[in-house]
């Protein structure tokens, strides 16, 4: 009887020790299923997914205090010792598959940057994975559409869907995204118009839309949006005003939205900005003539206005600017003698190239 307790307690011992360092069966069946979609062919970054344990030693893969797999982040450009040892950046081609979405304790999903994964966002992803905060797949081949629901995942902070191949609109949802901060889906096929409702985003701090086919207006409801810091919206077929409440926008320090169709002249709210430290609004169809409202506060690192269809003469109250680094007015219709003094001293004959009759230093003499 009493060998019979004895081995009553090892096997309840044992059973114990078996629970507390395997992770739950559903866990890491769907994380095999993951990986079996996937092909790595060169670090063997896989090789550690073995064993019944997926919270200790599985590459990228982490857990919660429950052992429920909480983290996947899998990184084709990497630091990693095993990046240095094979001395090459990542390559993995598959899909995502739909597995990931049996996860449903997952808050991080990172599959970044491995150049060959392809296939499409898995469409169960927004309704099965509630408590995700961090959606990163930038820099793979991933195609289709942006699922429809992407709005309900209220938690989401970061959403990194740049450098694929996918294709449509934005999703209207997206504006339900209320916790994001860091949205980036520039470098894709997308087509549509930006939401007009995007004020609803409002902690986000980074919209970078750039390198699409998007159409429409700017919504001038980004600048309902308290934190926005980075806009970027270059290199898409946007239309219309550049809206002048842009230039009020208390923590705006980028705005780039140059290769588009915009018209109409320059708001002088942007010119005037204290806050705005990088400005490219090159390659448009803007008019009219340069707002004359430069003063000692005006900083910026960047201010590209080149390639569009400026008018008059050059402010003279650019010299009072505490700052400017890289000015191009190149490709305009300006005219009349180019101002001395700073910035004017440090700039090269191309910043001014192009105008219909602009003189002085760096050009020919008036």
């Amino acid at each position: 009887m009493g060998r019979m307790k004895v081995s009553l307690a090892a096997l309840v011992t044992l059973a114990f020790c078996f629970s507390v360092n395997a992770c739950p069966p559903g866990d890491r069946a769907a994380l095999l299923a993951f990986k079996a979609a996937l092909n790595e062919p060169y670090l063997g970054i896989f090789n550690s997914w073995t064993g019944t344990d997926c919270c200790t030693n599985w590459y990228g893969v982490s857990c919660d205090p429950d052992r429920r797999v909480a983290d996947i982040v899998l990184r084709g450009e990497s630091e990693d010792p095993i990046f240095e040892k094979a001395g090459r950046s990542g390559y993995m081609s598959g899909e995502i598959a739909a597995s990931v979405c049996q996860l449903d304790r997952l808050t991080t999903l990172v599959v970044a940057d491995w150049k060959a994964i392809a296939g499409e966002i898995p469409a169960c992803i927004p309704s099965s994975l509630p408590i995700l905060r961090i959606f990163d797949i930038v820099g793979n081949q991933i195609s289709g559409k942006i699922p429809a629901d992407i709005g309900s995942l209220g938690r989401l902070t970061v959403l990194n869907l740049a450098d694929n191949k996918l294709t449509g609109a934005i999703p209207p949802s997206i504006v339900n995204l209320r916790s994001v901060m860091h949205l980036d889906l520039s470098n894709n096929k997308l087509t549509g118009e930006i939401p007009s409702d995007v004020e609803k985003l409002t902690m986000m701090s980074r919209a970078l839309l750039s390198r699409n086919q998007l159409t429409g207006s700017i919504p001038s409801s980004f600048a309902n949006i308290y934190r926005l810091a980075d806009i970027d919206l270059s290199m898409n077929r946007i239309s219309g005003s550049i809206p002048a409440q842009l230039g009020t926008m208390p923590v705006l320090s980028t705005l780039n939205l140059d290769s588009n169709r915009l018209s109409g002249s320059i708001p002088t709210s942007l010119l005037s900005s204290a806050g705005l430290n990088v400005l490219n609004i090159s390659r448009n169809s803007l008019e009219g003539n340069l707002p004359d409202v430069f003063g000692p506060k005006t900083y910026f690192t960047v201010l590209d206005l080149s390639y569009n269809q400026l008018r008059g003469s050059i402010p003279k109250s650019l010299s009072s600017a505490k700052y400017i680094g890289h000015l191009d007015l190149s490709y305009n219709h300006l005219c009349g003698p180019i101002p001395v003094g700073s910035p004017f001293d440090h700039l090269e004959a191309s910043s001014f190239a192009n105008n219909d009759c602009l003189c002085g230093s760096p050009l020919r003499t008036c």
